[in-house]
């Protein structure tokens, strides 16, 4: 599965970048400023752990999320290598977003609930604009790359019938 020029073009790989910075910058802030060990524990005494169980287990549910976005943060840093028209990231870019946009999914709500509860809206806006702005882009990709093959379909049927 090769990047195809039709689809991989300067612009899109412009727009990957600047999309993959804005993603990495949205990442680290949710990993490391809004997640933090009070806001674990309130998110699992939400979720309906004990006070004393939230406390136990929030330091292990911690180190995974931060994990976890850890690798994410690590994929939309490798995202900008997008502006390198030699670069071949066009499918690892594709799977590091379409898994990021389904982090609204995959994680707990009460993240979600203890993010607002301890920081407002502005708590919610990394993930909001990391998650759904990956949805945006991977859905762009996934047109662009079937725009390009329909075309290159095209082609192909052109030259047989020519």
């Amino acid at each position: 599965m090769a990047d195809t020029g039709e689809t991989w073009t300067p612009g899109l790989r412009l727009a990957v970048a600047v999309c993959s910075a804005v993603f990495a910058i949205g990442t680290a802030l949710q990993n490391f400023v809004v997640i933090d060990p009070h806001m674990i524990e309130l998110a699992m005494r939400l979720a309906g752990k004990t006070p004393a169980e939230a406390q136990a287990e929030a330091p292990g549910f911690l180190t995974v999320l931060r994990l976890v976005g850890d690798l994410y943060l690590a994929g939309n840093l490798l995202g900008l290598l997008a502006l390198w028209p030699r670069a071949r990231i066009f499918w690892l870019v594709l799977i590091v977003n379409i898994t990021q946009a389904a982090g609204v999914i995959a994680i707990p709500p009460a993240v979600f609930r203890a993010s607002l509860e301890l920081y407002g809206p502005v708590g919610l806006l990394p993930s909001l604009l990391t998650d759904g702005g990956a949805l945006v882009l991977s859905l762009v990709l996934i047109f662009r790359w079937l725009s390009g093959k329909r075309a290159q379909r095209k082609e192909r049927d052109a030259v047989r019938s020519g």
